[in-house]
């Protein structure tokens, strides 16, 4: 049987589908409120916007040097050691788990709106959530161009849904009455920082918020050779899907603001559903709330088509049991992969409470993960050189580009930690308890003998 292969429109697909999840749907509101000011907000969503595209640049040249499945773990191990891939990756297989999780709640209670008229109780969320979950599990047992095609039509019913919050824009009796001031003024209440205030403090907070909506391109790599031509296609399909992503996020914020004025983004979680009642009336923002289920499932499914592929090349390796290279006859589907992923997602949400809860620690993790990737570009540049000038793609601003995209996410992470040292500290010791469970169990298997 021929294998499957993405297209390049699949690809583009699930780079937009890793990426635009629940967040543009509600971090708009924490980005206000960390941001104190209107100038700070957009400026943080411009700064993740570059930062995405430094991102995107980098990441396609890894895609295009390296296209391996599993390759996020691939890269690590290659360009670093087997420990530093193990640790790493296991977090980011923690907070993908948690990412998940985290957006089935938020759209469970968004549906739970529009099922029952009284507040559902948490178990009623959580059985919507797992049941999100389940779904795309058997999406996936189906195979990938299944998966693919399922991404494909639930990410033509997002962008469509994200395209309705942008029509306010075009339709000023919509518009608050303090959009006079534009974008740098601030209406009465809503200055938390002022002239003397500590503009990079709130930057910093707003930045958070802006990063967990535009991460998740880099697990793109995961999917390696799985890509029909990955050396053009992967990062053809990464600048696309960031230019969509970019755009699409720069005029929802705008909409938002334009619609809610910047105080009542502040006082408003839901901004979406308060510009969409505002479009269509109480009933219509309760359809498009119930509609953003797609959005959930789209996030859903990307997430359980990427993440097993790292748990597939860890065991290559023979870091994970051999066990979690056994695929299906037919599909190939990574059935062990799968399942133990899909139950992690599961067993995660039963601790998840809050997306705000599990926002920073996620984020932290994934910093830690996109700094230490973005400087595998250097090794990878020197020990690939011999693929100069057969057709891959090459940055032109190097090293200007991943150094950047680099900076910016330590940034994010120390960030963090000023506003949460307890978070970030778990998920250091996180981190350093896998390292030492790897070499704890390399030296089991070598007997006792030296592993060094």
């Amino acid at each position: 049987m021929r294998k499957q292969l993405l297209s390049r429109f699949d690809f583009t697909m699930i780079v937009v589908g890793l990426v635009i999840g629940m967040g543009i749907f509600r971090t708009a509101a924490v980005s206000a409120k960390g941001a104190g000011e209107p100038a700070i907000f957009f400026a943080a969503w411009i700064a993740g916007g570059v930062i995405a595209l430094c991102g995107a640049l980098t990441f396609a040249e890894i895609g295009s040097r390296y296209p391996v499945t599993g390759g996020y773990y691939r890269i690590f191990s290659y360009a670093y050691h087997p420990s530093i891939a193990f640790s790493i990756n296991c977090i980011i297989l923690i907070s993908s788990a948690g990412a998940v999780s985290g957006v089935a709640l938020i759209g469970a209670g968004y549906i739970s709106q529009v099922l029952f008229d009284h507040p559902a109780s948490d178990l009623v969320k959580g059985t919507i959530a797992i049941s999100a979950i389940v779904l795309f599990y058997g999406v996936n047992l189906l195979g990938l161009k299944m998966s693919a095609k399922a991404q494909n039509v639930l990410m033509v019913v997002k962008l469509g849904l994200l395209g309705l919050l942008i029509v306010p824009l075009f339709i000023p009796s919509m518009h608050h009455a303090g959009m006079g001031a534009g974008v740098g003024g601030t209406a009465a209440g809503t200055s938390r920082v002022g002239a003397g205030g500590d503009w990079i403090s709130h930057f910093g907070q707003a930045l958070v918020a802006v990063s967990f909506t535009y991460t998740g391109y880099q697990q793109t790599i995961n999917f390696g050779n799985e890509v029909d031509r990955p050396s053009v296609n992967i990062p053809r399909s990464i600048f696309a899907g960031i230019a969509i992503i970019i755009s699409i996020y720069m005029l929802v914020n705008l909409s938002y603001y334009t619609v809610l004025g910047f105080e009542g983004m502040q006082q408003q979680q839901e901004v979406a559903k308060g510009v969409a009642s505002r479009l269509l009336g109480e009933a219509g923002g309760n359809v498009f709330s119930g509609l953003l289920i797609f959005s959930v499932l789209a996030y859903v499914n990307v997430y359980l088509l990427s993440n097993p592929r790292v748990m597939y090349a860890m065991s290559e390796d023979k870091v994970l049991p051999a066990v979690f290279q056994k695929k299906t006859n037919g599909r190939e589907v990574m059935i062990i992969s799968l399942t133990v992923f899909s139950a992690i997602c599961v067993i995660t949400l039963l601790f998840a409470q809050t997306f705000d809860q599990i926002l920073s620690f996620t984020i932290f993790l994934d910093s830690v993960g996109m700094a230490t990737s973005a400087g595998a570009l250097f090794v990878l540049r020197k020990r690939t050189k011999h693929l100069d000038g057969t057709g891959i793609y090459r940055i032109n601003l190097f090293p200007l580009v991943p150094l950047v995209f680099t900076i910016a996410y330590l940034f994010v992470a120390f960030s963090i930690i000023r506003q949460s040292p307890k978070t970030a500290g778990i998920g250091v010791l996180i981190l350093l308890s896998f390292w030492v469970i790897y070499w704890l169990v390399r030296w089991l298997r070598l007997g006792g003998r030296r592993v060094l």
